[in-house]
């Protein structure tokens, strides 16, 4: 019995089977994305030990679309109700499944067939470039984040911003000279119950909460009467929203806190939408409450001195756009000025910054993606394996080839 299994996993049969299914999945994964967005089919299609129902039906049915659209008939649009009525049943195996599954065929095909000696050193270090490769897309899926720094001409910065977290920031005032935050994340929020912190003489309590949301001013088809108080004047409405799939839109989360003081409790409305913080007067102390996207703090600043925006002669399409800015960190003493543009990113401290975007509406500003990825490296180490592998497998072949032509 364990023969047949060490048999199984170690047969090209399987190896080529997984390789397939991975082109699959990939095929599947890209349709997929034009309906789901780019990081929920990343999710469903990639980073998952198994895909669903509902999520190969929308890829077959954007690979129908395309066959169609080239006989000039296409297919009616998804419906977001008809999708959503699909069944999340597992159908097809991920991508997960189907890496790990590669490198348990790699590992042990390795073990089986390998024999040691200098011509067979090549096909070892394929072998390993290719499971380096697997382990690198791995810990980048686990260990990578992204996050984006915005910085006005003549302004600092030393915090980017996530693009798709938010927080509820809780800032003590008081102290004329520093402010002290308690930061709480929405995903605390959305469970509910009870949240308290050694720093805060409040207590606070979920009472409603929408993953993302929409506000108004005014009374209108399916909104509702907000029943809490908010420091900005008037009644607010409104009503919780699906998550958004679509690309460069994101989530706005909205809730009901309850703040618990001294025996008395208060519901107050945290909304994303709001861009300004919310005061609250609490034993003496004033405090501010603000939704914002999840910060992430620098020991060191970067200072905009300027942006510039070139475009190509007689159009608006970009040529190149790029930031100067100067490096501080007091800490060590490190001020220099440097340049990021659009393919020659700054690389420091393990953090790589991209210049990404920029203020549209007066070209003043600039948006900086943050990537930090521990393994940002294994990919290249992992090519170059391969290709030293496929190079000396090539030339043990060609030099006992020439030899033996040379005995003849």
């Amino acid at each position: 019995m364990l023969d047949r299994i060490y048999k199984f996993f170690t047969s090209v049969r399987l190896a080529v089977v997984l390789l397939a299914l991975g082109l699959l999945i990939v095929f599947f994964g890209t349709l997929g994305q034009g309906y789901f967005g780019l990081y929920t089919a990343q999710a469903r299609y990639f980073q998952s030990l198994f895909i669903d129902l509902q999520a190969m039906y929308v890829g077959f049915h954007k690979f129908l679309d395309m066959l169609c659209q080239g006989f000039g008939h296409p297919l009616a649009p998804l419906e977001t109700s008809a999708v959503m009525a699909i069944p999340r049943i597992p159908v097809f195996p991920g991508g997960y499944l189907v890496g790990g599954l590669l490198l348990i065929n790699l590992f042990t095909a390795h073990l089986r067939y390998y024999r040691p000696g200098f011509k067979r050193l090549g096909i070892a270090l394929i072998h390993l470039g290719v499971v380096l490769l697997l382990l690198g897309q791995f810990a980048t899926d686990m260990l990578s984040s992204e996050s984006y720094m915005k910085i006005r001409e003549g302004a600092s910065a030393n915090f980017s911003e996530s693009s798709s977290h938010w927080e509820l920031a809780i800032i003590d005032t008081s102290d004329p000279k520093d402010d002290k935050v308690v930061a709480i994340p929405t995903s605390l929020l959305a469970q509910g119950g009870e949240i308290a912190h050694p720093e805060l003489p409040f207590k606070l309590r979920t009472k409603i909460f929408h993953p993302n949301s929409r506000l108004a001013t005014q009374a209108g088809e399916g909104l509702e009467v907000v029943p809490a108080e908010n420091s900005f004047g008037g009644q607010i409405w409104w009503r919780g929203l699906p998550l958004e799939t679509r690309m460069g839109v994101r989530d706005t989360p909205s809730g009901i806190v309850e703040v618990e003081a001294q025996g008395a409790a208060r519901p107050i409305l945290v909304s994303g939408w709001f861009e300004q913080p919310q005061a609250l007067t609490v034993g003496g102390r004033e405090y501010l409450l603000w939704m914002r996207p999840t910060r992430f703090y620098k020991p060191y600043s970067l200072h905009l001195i300027e942006f510039r925006f070139d475009r190509y002669a007689g159009t608006d399409t970009p040529k190149n756009f790029s930031s100067r800015v100067r490096l501080e960190r007091p800490a060590t003493g490190e001020n220099r000025e440097l340049t990021i543009r659009m393919n020659e990113p700054l690389r420091y401290q393990g953090q790589t910054y991209f210049q990404a975007d920029w203020d549209k509406t007066d070209e003043k500003g600039t948006v900086l993606q943050v990537v930090n990825n521990p393994g940002w490296l294994t990919p290249y180490f992992a090519c170059g394996l391969v290709a030293v592998g496929m190079i000396w497998q090539f030339l043990t072949h060609l030099i006992g080839f020439a030899a033996k032509r040379k005995l003849a």
